[in-house]
């Protein structure tokens, strides 16, 4: 059972979430607008947020950024638009999760029980000594907290799953499949979901995909982290 908030202006839509949810054994709480749903997150503690884009005092992807400066929960995006683009800048914003209307109440609830498990396994996963270090780069998981060269990173919580599962295995290429499994909690993916998260991450860390630092991709094998000059040169 997860403690919901539905942000939904269409009635129609928002009462038959409310309605499926509820049947789930979920606790649902709905609004219609942006600036409602910032006070409900501000007073309520939830475990995931499902937020509609049409709304009608805010753009939801507006809201999205709102949300993210005031909660880490995990939020499942309910949009009608499916253009690349709008998705990408979604995710950068960081959105947990999309789905592309219209969209049947399983392919929701499969959606909300993968969201969920990534964040009780990141809730749930670290030891208290497992403070890892690569470089100048320190990460701890039980703390939720990264730094660079001894200067707090300011990341997202997928960015930081992800950050933290390649910092405990420094140097080890870590193929996509393995990613997506082990961070997104996915048996299948679009690879452009880790592109996008890699993209995001490298520039707070100061790097790009021409001069990598830290991160390192081999196209068609994986990723890995290690410290600056391990990489023999080429």
């Amino acid at each position: 059972m997860a403690s919901v908030l539905v942000v939904e202006d269409d009635q129609f839509v928002r009462s038959a979430l409310i309605r499926h949810l509820t049947d789930a054994a979920h606790t649902v709480r709905s609004v219609g607008t942006a600036l409602e749903a910032l006070r409900e997150v501000a007073h309520f503690r939830f475990d995931v947020v499902i937020l509609d884009l049409g709304l009608p005092d805010l753009d939801g992807s507006e809201a999205l950024k709102m949300l993210r400066g005031i909660t880490d929960v995990p939020v499942i995006i309910a949009t009608a638009r499916d253009d690349e683009t709008e998705i990408v800048r979604l995710l950068n914003a960081g959105a947990d999760d999309y789905l592309t209307k219209p969209f049947s109440v399983e392919h929701l609830s499969a959606r909300m029980s993968a969201v969920l498990r990534r964040a009780r396994s990141a809730g749930g996963a670290a030891a208290p000594s497992s403070v890892l270090r690569v470089g100048g780069l320190t990460v701890d998981p039980l703390r939720r907290q990264a730094e660079l060269d001894g200067a707090r990173l300011d990341l997202t919580r997928r960015e930081f799953d992800l950050l933290a599962f390649l910092a405990g295995r420094p140097g080890v290429v870590v193929p996509r499949k393995e990613l997506l499994a082990e961070v997104w909690q996915q048996s299948y993916g679009d690879d452009q979901t880790i592109d996008v998260h890699l993209s995001w991450l490298r520039r707070k860390l100061g790097e790009t995909a021409a001069n990598p630092r830290y991160l390192h991709t081999l196209r068609g094998v994986g990723v890995k982290l290690e410290p600056p000059g391990a990489e023999p040169p080429r």
